[in-house]
C-alpha cells in the first residue's frame, strides 16, 4: 500500500491549504489553480488532500459512483432501484495526464459494436471516475485548450456530455478540480484563468530555518512513510472531521447585505470583468465562515475571499503577470466604502492608486530604464560590451499571419499552420488503421451499400462489416514553434528603428500567444549569438527578455543563423511533432564572421520568414537575398501589420 504525505505535515503554503480546504467544504467554488515554480511541493499538497475527504456512499457496481440516496436518473448504468444497500469507499483522487485524449477524459462510445452489433456500449472516462472526488491536473497549462474547456464546463455544470455521431450520453460529474502549473512553461489564457474559482501563488520559503524543517520532515517521511504518517494520524482525523462538520454547517451560513455589498464593491473597484468573480467570492466567504464554525459571513471573510479569488482575474493583457497580488490599500478602501454607504467622500480612487493596465511603451517599458535584473541572461541587461541601454518596445499591433505553407500531419492543436488529424473540418474519409476513432457515417454507408445484395440483406437493417467502416479525414490548425532570430547589432540600434523592431517582435509574440505557439528567442550582436530564451510556451518570458535586450556592436549574422540551427535541431528531437517557423528580423547586413548565405542554405528545409528592417532611400536588398537562400519569404517591417495588408487589398480591388 502506498502511503501519502500527510496534509497537516506540510510546512507553510497557508493560502494553498486554505483554498483546498474551502473547496473541499464547498466544491461549488469552482476549484483551485496552483501557480508556482518547480520543486515547491504543489503536487504533494494536492495529493494529500484526498485522504481528508469523507467517504462516499455509492450504488454497488455503478461505474459512475451514483449516490444511493439520490441516484442520477440519466446514469448510463441505470436506472437504479430505490432502497439499494449502499457501499462506502474513500473519495478518489483521479489524475489527468497531459497527453490524454478527449475520449480518455470524457469517455467514448464503441462505434464498431454500435453499428455492427446494435449495442450501445459506453466506456466511462476520467470525468466519471472523478465524480464525487478530486480531479487533479498537473501542468494544466500544457493541456490542450479544448480539454481544459471540457474540464471546466463539466466542473461548472456538474454534468458530462458525450456526443458521437448522433448518439448522446450524459452522466453526473461533480468533482473538486485542482490544477497545478509552472508559469515559466506558459500561462493559461485569461478566459480559462477566470474559470478557476481560486488561484494561489506558491513560492519556496526564503527562511533558512523553515527550509531546513521542510527537508527534515521529508527525509523522515522517506525513511519510514508509515511511521511518519502515523504520527500525524490524529491531526489528519481532526481535519477530516472539521471538513465534514463544515459541510453540514454550510447551508445554514448567511451572507448579510453589507458583506454582499463589500464583495460587489471590491469586484467593481478592481475592474473585474463579468460576474463570476462576485459569485466565487460569495461562495468562498460562506465556505470560510462554515470552516471557522460561524453562521454568518464577516468582513474578514470577504477580505480573505478577495485575496484568493481576484488576483488571477485582474489580467488584461497576455503579457500582464497573473500572479501579481492585490493592492491591499485599494482592497481596504473598497471594503470601507461598501461598509459605510453614507460616506460619499471615497467615490473616486486615490490619486496614487496604481494603474493596473500596461503603459504605452508596452511590457517592461518603464522597467527597461531601471537596473538590470540579477538573473538576466548575457546580452540582455544594461549597456555593456559596447551595447546601448535597452530601448522599450513600441506599442504592439495586429500582424499578418505568418505560417508554414505545407500541410502538417497531426501536430499539436493550435491556430497557425494547417495540419491533418482528428480535429478540424472534414476533407475526406479513409479506412482506419487500428481502432476506429472518428466515424464518417456517410462514407461508411456508401462503402457498405454496393454489397447489401451479396450479403443477403432481407430486412430494413443495413448489413455492415468491419471493412466498411470509414473514419473522417480532417484538416485543422496546429501549434508551431516560432523561433525569432533578432539582429541586435549597431546597424539596428538607431533609437526609433530599434523601438519599431521590438514593437514588431512583441506584436508577433502576441500573435504567437493567441495561436498557442511555442516561442524561442535568439539574438546576435558583437561577435556571437545568444539564446536569449530557449523554446517555451511562456510568451511573458519572451516579452520580458525582449524589453531588456541591449543593442550595439558588429553584425554576426551567420553566428545567429548557426545558433538558430542548433536550437531547432535540439527541439526537433525533443518535440518532433511540432513544426518550426523561423522568423529572422534583420536588415540583412553582416560585418562579422563567415558569409551568412552558406549557413542559410543549411536551413533551407525550415519554413522561414525574413522581416526586412532595412530603411533609407538606398536599399541593398540583402534581406531578400537571405530569404531566397533560406527558401522562405521576405516582408518589409512596415508590411508586417495586418492593416497594411488590408489596405493593399483594398487598393488592388479599386484598380480592378
Amino acid at each position: 500500500m502506498i502511503v501519502g504525505y500527510p496534509f497537516s505535515a506540510v510546512v507553510g503554503h497557508d493560502d494553498l491549504k486554505l483554498a483546498l480546504l474551502l473547496n473541499a467544504v464547498s466544491p461549488a467554488i469552482g476549484g483551485v489553480l496552483v501557480r508556482g515554480e518547480k520543486g515547491t511541493a504543489k503536487s504533494t499538497v494536492v495529493r494529500s488532500l484526498a485522504a481528508l475527504l469523507p467517504e462516499v456512499a455509492v450504488v454497488a457496481d455503478c461505474r459512475f459512483s451514483c449516490d444511493p440516496a439520490a441516484p442520477d436518473p440519466s446514469c448510463p448504468d441505470g436506472p437504479h432501484e430505490s432502497g439499494l444497500s449502499p457501499q462506502t469507499r474513500p473519495a478518489r483522487l483521479v489524475e489527468l495526464p497531459v497527453g490524454a485524449s478527449e475520449d480518455r477524459v470524457a469517455g467514448s462510445l464503441d462505434l464498431e459494436r454500435a453499428l455492427t452489433e446494435g449495442v450501445k456500449a459506453f466506456e466511462p472516462g476520467l470525468l466519471a471516475a472523478a465524480h464525487r472526488g478530486v480531479l487533479y491536473v498537473d501542468e494544466v497549462n500544457l493541456l490542450h485548450d479544448h480539454l481544459v474547456d471540457l474540464l471546466l464546463d463539466a466542473a461548472a455544470m456538474g454534468v458530462a456530455h458525450v456526443e458521437r455521431e448522433g448518439v448522446s450520453v450524459r452522466h453526473a460529474a461533480r468533482f473538486l478540480l485542482v490544477g497545478t502549473m509552472n508559469p515559466e512553461e506558459g500561462e493559461l489564457r485569461p478566459q480559462l484563468l477566470d474559470r478557476f474559482g481560486l488561484a494561489v501563488e506558491v513560492r519556496a520559503s526564503r527562511d533558512p530555518a523553515e527550509r531546513a524543517e521542510v527537508v527534515r520532515r521529508r527525509l523522515a517521511f522517506d525513511a519510514d512513510p508509515a511511521g511518519y504518517s502515523g504520527a500525524y494520524a490524529a491531526s489528519e482525523r481532526d481535519l477530516a472531521q472539521r471538513i465534514a462538520a463544515a459541510r453540514e454547517r454550510l447551508p445554514a451560513v448567511t451572507l448579510p447585505d453589507d458583506a454582499l455589498r463589500g464583495i460587489t464593491a471590491v469586484c467593481a473597484a478592481f475592474d473585474v470583468e463579468g460576474m463570476r468573480a462576485d459569485l466565487v467570492m460569495a461562495r468562498t466567504a460562506v465556505a470560510l465562515a462554515a470552516w471557522e464554525g460561524r453562521d454568518e459571513v464577516t468582513p474578514g471573510d470577504v477580505r480573505t475571499a478577495a485575496r484568493l479569488a481576484l488576483p488571477h482575474r485582474r489580467r488584461r493583457d497576455p503579457f500582464d503577470d497573473p500572479g501579481q497580488g492585490l493592492d491591499e490599500e485599494r482592497l481596504e478602501q473598497a471594503l470601507s466604502e461598501a461598509l459605510s454607504p453614507d460616506d460619499d467622500s471615497g467615490d473616486d480612487a486615490p490619486d496614487d492608486a496604481p494603474d493596473d493596465g500596461p503603459d504605452d511603451d508596452g511590457p517592461g517599458g518603464g522597467g527597461a530604464s531601471g537596473g538590470e535584473p540579477a538573473d538576466a541572461p548575457p546580452g540582455e541587461g544594461g549597456a555593456s560590451a559596447g551595447g546601448r541601454r535597452p530601448e522599450s518596445p513600441g506599442a504592439p499591433y495586429r500582424t499578418r499571419l505568418l505560417a508554414p505553407e505545407a500541410v502538417g500531419r497531426g501536430g499539436p492543436a493550435g491556430r497557425r499552420g494547417r495540419t491533418t488529424g482528428e480535429s478540424g473540418r472534414a476533407v475526406g474519409a479513409r479506412t482506419p488503421d487500428g481502432r476506429l476513432r472518428r466515424l464518417d457515417l456517410p462514407a461508411t454507408l456508401a462503402a457498405a451499400a454496393p454489397h447489401q445484395r451479396g450479403r443477403g440483406r432481407t430486412g430494413s437493417g443495413l448489413v455492415l462489416r468491419r471493412e466498411d467502416l470509414r473514419e473522417a479525414l480532417r484538416e485543422g490548425r496546429e501549434s508551431n514553434l516560432v523561433l525569432f532570430c533578432v539582429d541586435a547589432s549597431g546597424s539596428m540600434a538607431a533609437r526609433t528603428r530599434m523601438r519599431a523592431v521590438k514593437g514588431a517582435v512583441l506584436s508577433l509574440l502576441l500573435d504567437a500567444y493567441q495561436r498557442r505557439d511555442k516561442v524561442g528567442l535568439v539574438t546576435f550582436r558583437g561577435e556571437e549569438a545568444t539564446v536569449a530564451l530557449p523554446p517555451t510556451s511562456s510568451v511573458e518570458l519572451a516579452s520580458g527578455r525582449l524589453a531588456r535586450l541591449a543593442t550595439g556592436g558588429r553584425t554576426p549574422l551567420a553566428a545567429g543563423l548557426r545558433r538558430a540551427e542548433r536550437v531547432l535541431a535540439a527541439e526537433r528531437l525533443r518535440d518532433p511533432r511540432r513544426r518550426p517557423l523561423l522568423v529572422v528580423v534583420t536588415d540583412g547586413r553582416h560585418t562579422s564572421g563567415p558569409d551568412p548565405v552558406v549557413t542559410a542554405r543549411r536551413l533551407a528545409g525550415v519554413a522561414s520568414v525574413v522581416v526586412d528592417c532595412e530603411h533609407g532611400p538606398v536599399r541593398l536588398g540583402l534581406a531578400g537575398r537571405l530569404a531566397a537562400a533560406l527558401g522562405g519569404t521576405a516582408i518589409r517591417l512596415e508590411e508586417l501589420a495586418a492593416d497594411h495588408l488590408a489596405a493593399v487589398v483594398r487598393d488592388v480591388r479599386k484598380v480592378a
